[in-house]
């Protein structure tokens, strides 16, 4: 049987994953596409020409006006790509409206740059006893990141001790200077303060303290900077083998001079100032003012290139393993009109709900991805744009 889905959020993932899901006709029936802005949505359904497709305006922080809009349209499942801050207020919707849910994004304080999954985990015991199920993170990183430890876990190694994410962008959108994906929550992301786990504890670093060259297979040697990303947060909690956890990822010197401006200068600041008579976030107007993410894939050339670094112990030996993705800008924005930061978070964001959907990863409560079967999402990658390769035992230079 069918089922019928609502899709939050008109950016560029939402387009992907609008774009994926219209094309999965034996799993999704109707599809509503929502976002604040009614016209981002129609322009979304045009390109596809899907009658199947509808839209409709909704603020997703109106928790009453969200559900009245699940029950009217019936949905078996909620697709939450817009803002992490709204993780919440979309959760305690589909709680009240008794469907699933699933985000690519844990949630993050509107007025603080914070990673944290306590708050969502904490919808454990509600979501369990409405007999409906919460995907958290399935997006790349986190997501298909997490399903790589899952997939290496189950297939590789008897016991994972050192795990490393990497992700570079290679790519050039030809602006001086934008974010890849929304321009708010990239910047928190990236100029908070970093943080790795080792030896049963978070270390904290400053923002971009340690850097190392690592080599992408197709790409070559990219510097690359220690972060604090959340999968590392419940990976560590679901492979409690793991000694140490880190977060790599690629930073132009152009980009990071750039970045170390907009903090001087107090744009990146997300508390409010008084800006004649008016009550204004700088980094909102900041993200005003930079290129749309979604406008970026016109002129998008190169590679993504992420994945999983890992070594640990398999029959009482110590081996390597490095699993990845790399994709194509040009190939991503021909197929969905996207550059590959968009493609490759809101392919795995389709996958997730399919797999929710057909019953393969279905359980009530709240989960992240990596607690599910990884094999038939592996499968569903090769199968959708997302193909991976696995090296074994070489050089991880970490």
């Amino acid at each position: 049987m069918k089922k019928d889905i609502i899709i939050i959020g008109a950016g560029g993932v939402g387009r992907v994953v609008a774009f994926k899901c219209a094309a999965q006709t034996e799993t999704f029936g109707r599809i509503l596409l929502a976002s604040r802005t009614k016209s981002k949505c129609d322009e979304i359904k045009d390109a596809i020409g899907d009658d199947r497709i509808s839209t409709a305006a909704i603020d997703a922080m109106d928790t009453p006006a969200l559900v009245k809009l699940i029950k009217d349209f019936g949905a078996d499942l909620v697709i939450h790509v817009a803002l992490p801050y709204q993780d919440l207020a979309i959760m305690d919707a589909c709680l009240e409206a008794r469907v699933h849910y699933l985000d690519t994004a844990n949630y993050e304080p509107e007025d603080e740059a914070k990673f944290e999954y306590k708050w969502q985990w904490a919808y454990q015991d509600k979501y369990r006893d409405a007999d409906i199920m919460a995907l958290l993170g399935c997006g790349f990183d986190p997501g298909v990141t997490s399903i790589f430890t899952a997939y290496a876990a189950k297939h590789y190694f008897d016991e994972i001790q050192y795990l490393d994410i990497v992700d570079c962008n290679a790519g050039d959108h030809g602006h001086p200077f934008a974010t890849n994906f929304n321009p708010e929550i990239n910047i928190r992301e990236v100029t908070q303060k970093g943080k790795y786990w080792e030896n049963g504890q978070w270390v904290e670093t400053e923002p971009h303290q340690f850097m190392k060259k690592l080599t992408y297979p197709g790409i070559g040697p990219k510097n690359s900077y220690l972060i604090y990303h959340e999968e590392l947060e419940s990976l560590v909690k679901n492979f409690p083998t793991i000694k140490r956890a880190r977060f790599w990822m690629t930073f132009s010197d152009e980009y990071l001079t750039h970045l170390r401006v907009i903090q001087n200068i107090g744009m990146a600041n997300i508390a409010p100032i008084d800006y004649e008579g008016q009550q204004i976030v700088p980094i909102q107007f900041l993200k005003a003012v930079l290129p749309d993410p979604k406008s970026l894939g016109v002129n998008y050339k190169g590679w993504t290139s992420i994945g999983c670094r890992i070594r640990g112990l398999k029959d009482g030996k110590e081996r390597t393993l490095y699993i990845y993705n790399n994709t194509d800008h040009e190939v991503a924005y021909k197929e969905t009109g996207t550059q590959g930061v968009s493609y490759t978070t809101g392919v795995p964001a389709m996958i997730g709900a399919k797999m929710m959907m057909t019953g393969q990863w279905m359980k009530a409560g709240v989960f992240n991805v990596e607690e599910f079967n990884p094999d038939p999402f592996m499968e569903a990658l090769n199968n959708n744009g997302l193909p991976w390769k696995v090296e074994q035992d070489i050089d991880l230079e970490l």
